[in-house]
Protein backbone atom coordinates (compact mmCIF):
# COMPACT_ATOMS: atom_id res chain seq x y z
CA UNK A 1 0.00 0.00 0.00
CA UNK A 2 1.35 3.42 -0.97
CA UNK A 3 1.59 5.92 1.86
CA UNK A 4 2.62 9.56 2.18
CA UNK A 5 5.84 10.55 3.90
CA UNK A 6 6.09 13.42 6.33
CA UNK A 7 8.35 16.26 5.16
CA UNK A 8 10.84 15.33 7.90
CA UNK A 9 11.13 11.89 6.26
CA UNK A 10 11.82 13.02 2.70
CA UNK A 11 15.53 12.32 3.18
CA UNK A 12 14.73 8.61 2.96
CA UNK A 13 14.21 9.09 -0.79
CA UNK A 14 17.67 10.51 -1.56
CA UNK A 15 18.98 7.16 -2.76
CA UNK A 16 16.06 6.85 -5.18
CA UNK A 17 16.99 9.93 -7.20
CA UNK A 18 18.65 9.81 -10.58
CA UNK A 19 21.73 12.03 -10.37
CA UNK A 20 21.04 13.20 -13.93
CA UNK A 21 17.29 13.61 -13.44
CA UNK A 22 15.07 16.62 -12.89
CA UNK A 23 16.22 19.33 -10.51
CA UNK A 24 12.72 19.63 -9.07
CA UNK A 25 12.84 16.14 -7.56
CA UNK A 26 16.10 16.87 -5.74
CA UNK A 27 14.83 20.22 -4.46
CA UNK A 28 11.78 18.63 -2.84
CA UNK A 29 13.58 15.58 -1.41
CA UNK A 30 16.17 17.89 0.13
CA UNK A 31 13.43 20.03 1.66
CA UNK A 32 14.36 23.21 -0.20
CA UNK A 33 11.06 23.57 -2.07
CA UNK A 34 7.67 22.33 -0.85
CA UNK A 35 6.01 19.19 -2.19
CA UNK A 36 4.55 15.82 -1.25
CA UNK A 37 6.04 12.33 -1.59
CA UNK A 38 4.20 9.00 -1.73
CA UNK A 39 6.20 5.78 -1.31
CA UNK A 40 5.83 2.00 -1.16
CA UNK A 41 7.57 1.61 2.20
CA UNK A 42 7.70 4.23 4.95
CA UNK A 43 10.98 2.98 6.40
CA UNK A 44 12.95 1.91 3.35
CA UNK A 45 11.26 3.13 0.16
CA UNK A 46 12.19 1.63 -3.20
CA UNK A 47 9.81 3.66 -5.38
CA UNK A 48 8.00 6.95 -4.99
CA UNK A 49 5.85 9.63 -6.56
CA UNK A 50 6.67 13.30 -5.94
CA UNK A 51 3.92 15.91 -6.22
CA UNK A 52 5.51 19.28 -6.94
CA UNK A 53 4.42 21.93 -4.47
CA UNK A 54 3.55 24.40 -7.24
CA UNK A 55 1.09 21.82 -8.66
CA UNK A 56 3.11 21.74 -11.88
CA UNK A 57 3.37 17.97 -12.08
CA UNK A 58 4.45 14.65 -10.62
CA UNK A 59 7.79 12.81 -10.79
CA UNK A 60 8.18 9.05 -10.51
CA UNK A 61 11.38 8.09 -8.67
CA UNK A 62 13.23 4.91 -7.78
CA UNK A 63 12.59 1.37 -9.02
CA UNK A 64 10.21 1.36 -11.98
CA UNK A 65 9.74 -2.42 -11.74
CA UNK A 66 8.35 -2.42 -8.21
CA UNK A 67 5.09 -4.38 -8.61
CA UNK A 68 3.78 -3.47 -5.17
CA UNK A 69 4.13 0.23 -5.92
CA UNK A 70 2.94 0.05 -9.53
CA UNK A 71 -0.22 -1.92 -8.74
CA UNK A 72 -1.16 0.65 -6.11
CA UNK A 73 -0.71 3.74 -8.28
CA UNK A 74 -4.18 3.92 -9.79
CA UNK A 75 -5.77 3.51 -6.36
CA UNK A 76 -3.57 6.32 -5.02
CA UNK A 77 -4.52 8.57 -7.92
CA UNK A 78 -8.26 7.91 -7.57
CA UNK A 79 -8.52 8.09 -3.78
CA UNK A 80 -5.90 10.67 -2.76
CA UNK A 81 -4.41 12.64 -5.63
CA UNK A 82 -7.53 13.32 -7.72
CA UNK A 83 -9.64 14.55 -4.75
CA UNK A 84 -6.81 16.78 -3.51
CA UNK A 85 -6.18 18.05 -7.03
CA UNK A 86 -9.85 18.94 -7.34
CA UNK A 87 -9.63 21.04 -4.17
CA UNK A 88 -6.96 23.26 -5.74
CA UNK A 89 -8.51 23.37 -9.22
CA UNK A 90 -5.96 21.05 -10.84
CA UNK A 91 -7.64 19.11 -13.67
CA UNK A 92 -4.63 17.45 -15.35
CA UNK A 93 -2.20 14.85 -14.06
CA UNK A 94 1.18 15.57 -15.64
CA UNK A 95 3.81 12.98 -14.76
CA UNK A 96 7.41 12.29 -15.75
CA UNK A 97 9.94 9.63 -14.94
CA UNK A 98 13.06 10.58 -13.04
CA UNK A 99 14.89 8.23 -15.41
CA UNK A 100 13.88 6.94 -18.88
CA UNK A 101 13.09 3.41 -17.68
CA UNK A 102 9.94 4.81 -16.07
CA UNK A 103 8.41 5.62 -19.46
CA UNK A 104 7.33 2.06 -20.30
CA UNK A 105 5.97 1.58 -16.77
CA UNK A 106 3.96 4.81 -16.87
CA UNK A 107 2.51 3.87 -20.26
CA UNK A 108 1.52 0.42 -18.97
CA UNK A 109 0.19 1.34 -15.53
CA UNK A 110 -1.79 4.37 -16.75
CA UNK A 111 -2.90 2.82 -20.06
CA UNK A 112 -6.59 3.12 -19.13
CA UNK A 113 -6.34 6.89 -18.60
CA UNK A 114 -6.47 8.21 -22.21
CA UNK A 115 -2.82 9.01 -21.80
CA UNK A 116 -1.19 11.75 -23.84
CA UNK A 117 2.49 12.67 -23.99
CA UNK A 118 4.85 15.49 -24.86
CA UNK A 119 8.59 16.12 -25.05
CA UNK A 120 10.44 18.24 -22.51
CA UNK A 121 13.88 19.86 -22.89
CA UNK A 122 16.35 20.87 -20.17
CA UNK A 123 19.03 23.52 -20.69
CA UNK A 124 21.80 24.85 -18.50
CA UNK A 125 24.04 27.87 -18.92
CA UNK A 126 27.74 27.97 -18.12
CA UNK A 127 29.55 31.26 -17.67
CA UNK A 128 31.67 30.86 -20.82
CA UNK A 129 28.56 30.31 -22.97
CA UNK A 130 26.65 33.40 -21.86
CA UNK A 131 25.91 35.72 -24.80
CA UNK A 132 25.95 39.02 -22.95
CA UNK A 133 26.17 40.95 -26.21
CA UNK A 134 22.76 39.66 -27.35
CA UNK A 135 20.88 41.58 -24.69
CA UNK A 136 18.00 43.47 -26.36
CA UNK A 137 17.42 47.18 -25.87
CA UNK A 138 14.72 48.08 -23.38
CA UNK A 139 11.82 50.18 -24.62
CA UNK A 140 11.08 53.55 -23.06
CA UNK A 141 8.78 53.30 -20.08
CA UNK A 142 10.04 49.90 -18.97
CA UNK A 143 12.58 49.22 -16.23
CA UNK A 144 14.24 46.12 -14.76
CA UNK A 145 14.00 45.80 -10.98
CA UNK A 146 15.27 43.17 -8.57
CA UNK A 147 12.41 41.34 -6.85
CA UNK A 148 13.79 42.16 -3.40
CA UNK A 149 13.46 45.88 -4.17
CA UNK A 150 9.74 45.82 -4.96
CA UNK A 151 8.36 42.80 -3.12
CA UNK A 152 6.70 45.00 -0.48
CA UNK A 153 6.09 48.02 -2.72
CA UNK A 154 2.42 48.95 -2.35
CA UNK A 155 2.65 51.24 -5.37
CA UNK A 156 2.92 48.20 -7.64
CA UNK A 157 -0.66 47.69 -8.77
CA UNK A 158 -0.36 43.93 -9.30
CA UNK A 159 2.03 43.07 -6.47
CA UNK A 160 -0.26 40.12 -5.64
CA UNK A 161 0.81 38.58 -8.95
CA UNK A 162 4.43 38.53 -7.78
CA UNK A 163 3.53 37.27 -4.31
CA UNK A 164 1.52 34.41 -5.83
CA UNK A 165 4.39 33.43 -8.13
CA UNK A 166 6.83 33.17 -5.24
CA UNK A 167 4.31 31.41 -2.97
CA UNK A 168 3.72 28.73 -5.62
CA UNK A 169 7.34 27.58 -5.38
CA UNK A 170 8.52 28.54 -1.91
CA UNK A 171 7.28 27.82 1.61
CA UNK A 172 7.83 31.48 2.49
CA UNK A 173 9.18 34.67 0.94
CA UNK A 174 12.01 34.51 3.48
CA UNK A 175 13.15 31.14 2.15
CA UNK A 176 13.07 32.53 -1.39
CA UNK A 177 15.19 35.54 -0.49
CA UNK A 178 17.60 33.31 1.41
CA UNK A 179 18.19 30.95 -1.53
CA UNK A 180 16.74 32.43 -4.70
CA UNK A 181 17.20 35.33 -7.10
CA UNK A 182 14.87 37.15 -9.42
CA UNK A 183 14.00 40.21 -11.50
CA UNK A 184 10.90 41.94 -12.81
CA UNK A 185 10.24 44.24 -15.73
CA UNK A 186 7.97 47.06 -14.54
CA UNK A 187 5.81 49.35 -16.68
CA UNK A 188 3.68 52.14 -15.18
CA UNK A 189 3.86 50.63 -11.68
CA UNK A 190 2.81 47.22 -12.99
CA UNK A 191 4.92 44.05 -13.15
CA UNK A 192 4.74 42.89 -16.77
CA UNK A 193 7.47 40.23 -16.81
CA UNK A 194 9.20 38.18 -14.13
CA UNK A 195 12.10 35.73 -14.02
CA UNK A 196 13.18 34.06 -10.80
CA UNK A 197 14.54 30.92 -9.12
CA UNK A 198 11.71 28.41 -8.98
CA UNK A 199 13.47 25.30 -7.67
CA UNK A 200 17.01 25.42 -6.26
CA UNK A 201 19.63 22.76 -5.62
CA UNK A 202 23.02 24.42 -5.45
CA UNK A 203 24.58 25.38 -7.71
CA UNK A 204 21.53 25.04 -9.99
CA UNK A 205 18.69 27.56 -10.11
CA UNK A 206 15.65 26.50 -12.12
CA UNK A 207 14.18 29.38 -14.12
CA UNK A 208 10.52 30.33 -13.84
CA UNK A 209 9.60 33.04 -16.32
CA UNK A 210 6.37 34.74 -17.34
CA UNK A 211 5.38 37.82 -19.32
CA UNK A 212 1.85 39.23 -19.23
CA UNK A 213 0.11 38.56 -22.54
CA UNK A 214 -0.49 42.19 -23.45
CA UNK A 215 3.24 42.95 -23.18
CA UNK A 216 4.59 39.99 -25.15
CA UNK A 217 6.58 40.46 -28.34
CA UNK A 218 8.81 43.15 -26.84
CA UNK A 219 11.60 40.80 -25.68
CA UNK A 220 10.80 41.56 -22.05
CA UNK A 221 11.28 37.91 -21.08
CA UNK A 222 14.75 38.02 -22.56
CA UNK A 223 15.52 41.21 -20.63
CA UNK A 224 14.34 39.70 -17.34
CA UNK A 225 16.18 36.46 -18.09
CA UNK A 226 19.41 38.30 -18.83
CA UNK A 227 19.24 40.13 -15.51
CA UNK A 228 18.53 36.84 -13.70
CA UNK A 229 21.32 35.01 -15.53
CA UNK A 230 23.90 37.69 -14.82
CA UNK A 231 23.01 37.62 -11.12
CA UNK A 232 23.32 33.81 -11.07
CA UNK A 233 26.66 33.76 -12.88
CA UNK A 234 28.05 36.49 -10.62
CA UNK A 235 27.31 34.22 -7.65
CA UNK A 236 28.62 31.07 -9.40
CA UNK A 237 25.12 29.62 -9.75
CA UNK A 238 24.15 27.59 -12.82
CA UNK A 239 20.87 28.69 -14.46
CA UNK A 240 18.67 25.68 -15.35
CA UNK A 241 15.87 26.00 -17.94
CA UNK A 242 13.19 23.30 -18.24
CA UNK A 243 10.48 23.76 -20.88
CA UNK A 244 8.24 21.94 -23.33
CA UNK A 245 9.77 21.21 -26.73
CA UNK A 246 6.70 22.81 -28.30
CA UNK A 247 7.28 26.09 -26.45
CA UNK A 248 9.32 27.69 -29.22
CA UNK A 249 9.33 31.23 -27.72
CA UNK A 250 10.76 29.93 -24.42
CA UNK A 251 13.41 27.87 -26.22
CA UNK A 252 14.33 30.88 -28.35
CA UNK A 253 14.86 33.04 -25.26
CA UNK A 254 17.06 30.38 -23.65
CA UNK A 255 19.16 29.71 -26.75
CA UNK A 256 19.57 33.42 -27.55
CA UNK A 257 21.17 33.88 -24.13
CA UNK A 258 23.48 30.90 -24.59
CA UNK A 259 21.76 28.02 -22.80
CA UNK A 260 22.77 24.53 -24.02
CA UNK A 261 20.43 21.54 -24.19
CA UNK A 262 21.74 18.94 -21.70
CA UNK A 263 18.99 16.30 -21.64
CA UNK A 264 15.41 15.63 -22.73
CA UNK A 265 12.60 13.55 -21.29
CA UNK A 266 9.00 12.54 -21.99
CA UNK A 267 6.01 13.80 -20.04
CA UNK A 268 2.65 12.05 -19.74
CA UNK A 269 -0.76 13.54 -19.06
CA UNK A 270 -4.38 12.65 -18.51
CA UNK A 271 -7.43 14.49 -17.27
CA UNK A 272 -8.66 13.72 -13.76
CA UNK A 273 -12.14 12.21 -13.69
CA UNK A 274 -14.53 14.43 -11.80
Amino acid sequence: MIKELKESEFYKCKELLNENGQLEAKAIVEGINPGRIFVDDMESPASGLIWLGNNDGFIFIGNERNDEFNTGLNHLIDTVIAPDANKVGLIWFEGVGNHPQWNATIEKVLANRRLGSWNQRVYTLQKDDYKAGCKPAIEEGYKIVQISEIFNDKQITNIDFLHAKIAAYWASSESFFQRGAGYCVVHQNKIVSVCFSGFVVEPFHCVDIETLEEHRGKKLAQLAANAFVEDCLNHNFVPYWDCMESNKPSIAVAENIGFKNVFNYIGYEFKFEV
